[in-house]
């Protein structure tokens, strides 16, 4: 049972994980694969269900897309709570910023609070 809406549980591959991201593409998953795995926590990937849809025999089956759903076994673990309690680093020592996580910059820069930086 999740312990709030933002907190997630599932077992993935028969493991209990919290759930990092859902429908996730795979340069996503690259990212949080190598970001989670040099934080030290165990990272487990599986291919998203496919969408529940109304099967029509006149439509021509198109190709899923292919998402992820990433979970770590550490059930404790909280993406927002572990970005904005600077839990996370990146692999040269820096902090991992809420915008670095998003991947809307290539490098963490925690010099700047998030919600003085100018979008």
């Amino acid at each position: 049972m999740a312990i709030n809406q933002n907190h997630f549980f599932e077992d993935l591959d028969g493991v209990k994980c919290a759930v990092v991201e859902k429908n996730a593409k795979q340069e996503r998953v690259d990212f949080l694969r190598s970001l989670l795995e040099f934080n030290k926590f165990k990272v487990i990937v599986i291919p998203s269900p496919l969408p529940k849809t109304v099967v029509s025999t006149d439509v021509i089956p198109v190709e899923p897309p292919s998402t992820f759903t990433v979970g770590v076994t550490d059930v404790g673990f909280n993406a927002t709570n572990a970005i904005f309690g600077r839990l996370l680093k990146t692999a040269d020592g820096r902090v991992v910023t809420l915008a670095y996580w998003q991947q809307k910059e290539k490098f963490s820069d925690d010099t700047i609070p998030y919600y003085e930086k100018k979008k």
